[in-house]
């Protein structure tokens, strides 16, 4: 298995600690044909993307696209505002972008009130004092996910089911009635094998591997995901970034329309 592309990558523009050059010359060592850099949404409290940086984070991805000669894609990883599925992007951002990934963050602008007390802080109380999540938090968790990808021209879901468990069976299906990706985050392993597995047998959802990568030297870094994968037999043939795939990306095909 050899990765084509590495869609979930991090720069200083949020949480990240190099910038989109050394990001691109990483992957151009990899062998890389596309790059995304998919910093964190504008409604994350502490590492946010902000709207005034975007035309220097827009430059930034040209300058290393033409410097190292492979596709570095303008993306975003959004946030999760609450049940009814808000994200960060407007319309009037679509154009700035690329590639729309989405996930459940902490230190989040909720969309109201009763989701940073009932979505925010129910996942927070779950994650940080080792509780098991109640079927009303499971419910909760699962429908902000659905709403997400039904109102959203959203490409993948980002680590599903991290600091925000739910029905992950339920949310696949969601993804692939929809074209959304569900990813197969390499910073640490968020379905177990069992989910995993259910939706390969129940689903059609397609896949995407993505190292989420904080640092440079972790641009392409699969790992834990080719681990995991060999222990459940995966079907390779799902995952649409490897072995000189790539992906079909339902946010270009949504912007044709507009």
């Amino acid at each position: 298995m050899i990765l084509t592309a590495d869609y979930h990558t991090h720069t200083p523009y949020s949480h990240g600690k190099n910038t989109v050059e050394e990001n691109a010359e990483q992957a151009q060592k990899l062998g890389l044909k596309q790059l995304g850099i998919s910093d964190h949404g504008f409604s994350h409290v502490a590492f946010g993307v902000r709207r005034r940086q975007i035309q220097d984070y827009r430059r930034d991805c040209k300058i290393a696209s033409e410097k190292y000669g492979l596709d570095v894609l303008v993306g975003i990883e959004a946030n999760i505002r609450g049940v009814d599925g808000k994200a960060d992007l407007k319309p009037s951002d679509y154009e700035n972008f690329d590639i729309y990934f989405c996930g459940k963050h902490v230190f989040v602008w909720y969309s109201k009130f009763s989701d940073f007390l009932g979505y925010g802080c129910g996942n927070f109380w779950f994650d940080k004092f080792g509780k098991k999540p109640s079927e009303k938090l499971l419910h909760r968790n699962t429908k902000a996910y659905v709403n997400t990808i039904k109102n959203n021209p959203i490409d993948a879901i980002t680590h599903l089911n991290y600091l925000c468990p739910a029905n992950a069976l339920e949310v696949a299906k969601c993804a692939s009635d929809y074209g959304t990706y569900i990813e197969l985050n390499a910073k640490k392993c968020h379905l177990t094998d069992d989910e995993l597995c259910e939706i390969v047998q129940k689903t059609d959802a397609r896949f995407l591997i993505n190292s989420d990568a904080h640092s440079a030297k972790r641009v392409g870094e699969i790992q834990l995901v080719e681990e995991q994968l060999t222990r459940v037999n995966f079907p390779l043939e799902r995952i649409d970034n490897i072995d000189g795939r790539l992906p079909k990306f339902r946010f270009a095909e949504f912007k044709k329309s507009l």
